[in-house]
């Protein structure tokens, strides 16, 4: 189904202080949706809300940790109480890690899981009834393109982005024909306060000259609900590695092993959530 205009809709983002999602609560802004901002730092979100205002815009900012189930629930509350229905879920709050598996606690599996899948579970349970109910309705998941293909030196992102490529290609499925379009979203590296400079400095080399600026994958992301596209990998190209992996899945492996395994095996931190 085709967003044909924002003029008006009543849109979420979750993690909008910063990267991605503050791009793209920017640009549907712009576009006339009455925007929610949902991260963990109020003054971040502050600052988000005043660049759409002062542009003429229409936000609203919601502080919420969107691993917190009841917290979630308080949120939809809250931004319907103000806005009204949400029309449009921007599913993209979101947390990593970079170091080898061993090297994790389980804690801190479980939160990343928690926010970059059960976040994105919690607020679509929340909102999804009420968009079935009137026949329209938009679900966007800001997945990975390591949702579809493994990574090294990544497995807790990694597994949650599997987690909730699943998720969305089970909703599209689903909810064929309810009015409800669901929207996968697959950025490659972009540009953006997850990768900081240690991680920057982990990064192979390839990696790092595939980065991207947020803006553009924002476009894509505004291009494909105006299309009714239900997947949108950025960049674009990056996609033929999806069907390099099923087809040719011992190449796939051994580029994979050569092209992103870290010289450097050593302990890394989780990015900072948004």
């Amino acid at each position: 189904m085709r967003l044909d205009s924002l003029a008006g809709r009543v849109a979420v983002v979750t993690g909008a202080s910063s990267g991605i999602g503050r791009v793209l609560a920017l640009r549907l802004a712009e576009g006339g949706a009455r925007v929610a901002l949902v991260a963990r730092r109020a003054e971040a979100l502050a600052e988000v809300a005043a660049a759409i205002e002062a542009r003429g815009g229409v936000a609203c900012s919601v502080v919420c940790d969107v691993g917190d189930r009841a917290a979630v629930e308080a949120a939809v509350a809250r931004v319907e109480a103000k806005l009204g229905p949400v029309e449009l879920l921007v599913n993209n709050a979101g947390v990593g890690g970079h170091r080898p598996f061993l090297r994790w606690d389980v804690a801190d599996v479980e939160a990343v899981m928690r926010v970059n899948y059960l976040g994105a579970v919690y607020w679509t349970k929340a909102v999804l009834p009420g968009m079935v109910a009137r026949g329209e309705g938009w679900l966007v998941f800001v997945a990975s393109v390591a949702g579809h293909l493994p990574s090294p030196d990544e497995s807790a992102y990694v597994a949650s982005k599997f987690a909730m490529v699943g998720l969305s290609e089970v909703l599209s499925m689903e909810l064929e024909g309810s009015g409800v379009h669901v929207l996968q979203v697959c950025p490659g590296v972009i540009r953006t306060p997850f990768f900081d400079a240690e991680a920057l400095a982990r990064m192979p080399a390839a990696a790092r000259r595939q980065m991207r600026e947020p803006e553009g994958l924002a476009d894509a992301v505004l291009r494909a609900l105006a299309r009714g596209r239900h997947r949108v990998t950025y960049p674009a190209p990056l996609a033929a590695a999806y069907a390099i992996r099923q087809l040719l899945p011992r190449f796939f492996r051994w580029g994979t092993k050569k092209a992103a395994l870290p010289k450097d095996a050593g302990a890394g931190s989780p990015a900072d959530r948004t």
